[in-house]
């Protein structure tokens, strides 16, 4: 009984060390200390987050998921390429995972990086459900390092995400913290004058938005691995090596800008697909993408990790060390940014100041063809797409020059004079969607058979998000053909930034790259701008396309994807939807 026992407690030391094929995850009731703050939530194995998952490519895998909740659960491997009905998305997918039960997932490993897997179910995600997964590649790596670490970033809030969603439909501006005042008005108009001051307030005022309004959730800690900025998560290195380190942001809402001072970063995979290395001194990213680099600290000296809010209004803070307990400077937060009219005319050139009018079902025939281009996307006039938008297959961005500092370079993928567009702290280099290229093609690269044109819409008063001006729930499912490849054309009329996520199949994001466009699992869209992404359609079923940040997609900004056709496993009526992450307004309310 005694050995029998011991086999049993080895099997749930598996997943976090890695070893074989089989792996325990339990779903547990947890406390959560950021050092800030204390609180009840959810995690897997007993903590938040929960155990990374070692994979090896090639393999099949085998995960018992154990739910020891009083309520419904799931658990989604984000960015993992497996069969429809292992995509754990209730309603979808499957049903879900009932209180006191055992679901087993059992798929193949088809490709090699840094993932992770979180919860789909309510608002378990925001609530501490998420881990990390790290995917051995059966071949050698075209990079070298010595040691490796996750870095998985988060948004803790003291408040529950059933309550934060409560409130922000309450008032949308619930957790804005860096609303304007009236000092900051007769600033401007110093600065600016009275009358256009003035006139400036009365735009937004129409608009019904604040130029402030670049987080929908401030007040939170940000997280390293569970550890807030007080608790400093620490890696150890000896000097000379080269450390690989995996960023996941797995935050709710928050976009997070990184940097590492004194120390330059190698970006060589993006969403778990190899890129062509990029030396930069920061980069952003989106909620749910990840980002692996390679530094090389020379000196016998700690470094800050520092993750900055895209808002600056908190950040998540580690430190890489030679010896534990040595600590590096804390940067102060940048100034807040704020949104410019650049970034408002999504709305303008749409001829809708009144939010409430984005989602009426009856413009789902709205004729764009008289967009502005230099509205949209102006800073590559004459690079336009069929409607007179900026068209990002014609782009030549290999010789663009993104690393200036004093003014803020121009960034294809915003609006041009964004308030939004990142820069350097120390002036030097700043990633963009554009510097990316595929390491290897992943796919023979051909002609998209249709292009489909997906409108970001949302009503922030009300607080409702929506695709094509209709919530999920009112929505037709966007039906796909086995084997065609698809163009995906992202139109953002609102004035948030939303990481747009398909299931089950890549997004290959259009830089004009040609074969070399990077490969990626979420396509982050800044507000006034066109994106295009493809997407080869080869995993029949059933899926689901969303905005990543939990809160949009509970209320509405997301879809159900049918890919018809194909070998094996072909697409269903489905069982009935249960509330999860797609219906989680109404089962909060």
């Amino acid at each position: 009984m005694k050995l029998r026992h011991l086999v049993g407690v080895f099997a749930l030391c598996l997943p976090a060390i890695g070893w074989g094929g089989e792996y325990h995850l339990s779903v547990d009731r947890v406390t959560i200390d950021t050092g800030d703050f204390v609180k009840e939530g959810i995690g897997y194995n007993g903590k938040s987050p929960g155990p990374v998952l070692r994979f090896k490519e090639g393999k099949d895998v085998t995960i018992h998921v154990t739910n020891n909740l009083d309520e419904m659960t799931s658990v989604h491997w984000h960015g993992l390429i497996l069969p429809f009905k292992q995509d754990g998305v209730p309603g979808v997918s499957y049903p879900g995972i009932k209180p006191g039960e055992t679901f087993t997932y059992r798929f193949p490993i088809v490709q090699a990086g840094t993932y992770w897997f979180h919860s789909h179910s309510g608002f378990q995600e925001p609530d501490g459900a998420y881990g990390a997964i790290v995917i051995e590649p059966k071949d050698r790596e075209p990079f070298r390092y010595d040691r490796e670490y996750v870095i998985q970033l988060a948004d803790k809030h003291s408040h529950s995400g059933d309550r934060i969603m409560r409130n922000l439909k309450t008032s949308a501006d619930y957790y804005n913290r860096q609303q304007q005042t009236v000092a900051d008005f007769f600033r401007e108009s110093s600065d600016n004058g009275f009358m256009a001051t003035l006139k400036d307030r009365l735009m937004w005022g129409e608009m019904r938005m604040m130029k402030a309004d670049i987080e929908d959730v401030q007040g939170f800690t940000g997280l390293i691995n569970g550890k807030g900025p007080a608790q400093n998560w620490t890696g150890l290195f000896k000097p000379g090596e080269r450390v690989r380190l995996r960023f996941i942001n797995s935050s709710a809402m928050t976009y997070f800008d990184v940097r590492i001072p004194g120390l330059e970063m190698t970006v060589i995979q993006a969403d778990g697909n190899n890129v062509q290395p990029v030396n930069v001194d920061e980069f952003r990213i989106g909620v749910a993408e990840t980002y692996d680099v390679i530094v090389r600290p020379r000196e016998e000296r700690a470094y800050t990790i520092f993750a900055e809010s895209m808002g600056r209004s908190g950040y998540a803070r580690g430190t890489l060390a030679p010896r534990e307990g040595m600590k590096a400077e804390i940067p102060a937060l940048r100034k807040a940014p704020l949104l410019t009219m650049a970034d408002m005319a999504g709305h303008m050139d749409h001829g809708d100041m009144d939010h409430g009018a984005m989602n009426h079902p009856g413009m789902e025939g709205m004729d764009h063809s008289s967009m502005k281009a230099d509205s949209m996307e102006g800073s590559h006039e004459g690079h336009q797409g069929k409607d007179g938008e900026m068209d990002h297959s014609a782009m030549g961005h290999a010789g663009m020059d993104h690393g200036g500092a004093a003014e803020a370079p121009e960034d294809p993928f915003y609006a041009k004079g964004s308030g939004l567009v990142p820069t350097a702290s120390n002036g030097g280099k700043f990633l963009s969607y554009a510097d990316l290229r595929a390491h290897r093609p992943l796919y023979e690269e051909r002609e998209a058979t249709r292009e489909i044109e997906l409108r970001l819409t949302g009503n922030m008063e009300r607080y409702e998000w929506s695709i094509n001006g209709i919530k999920y729930e009112d929505a037709d499912p966007i039906v796909l053909q086995y084997g065609e490849r698809v163009r995906f054309k992202f139109v953002n009329e609102t004035m948030m930034t939303h990481p747009m996520h398909l299931h089950g199949m890549w997004s290959i994001l259009d830089v004009g790259a040609g074969e070399l466009d990077p490969v990626k699992h979420v396509i982050s869209v800044a507000p006034a701008t066109t994106v295009y992404m493809e997407t080869e359609v080869d995993a029949p079923g059933e899926w689901v396309f969303h905005c990543h940040l939990s809160y949009h997609a509970a209320a509405g900004m997301f879809r159900k994807v049918i890919v018809e056709g194909g070998p094996g496993e072909t697409a269903s009526a489905g069982p009935a939807l249960e509330p999860s992450l797609a219906n989680a307004e109404e089962s909060a309310l």
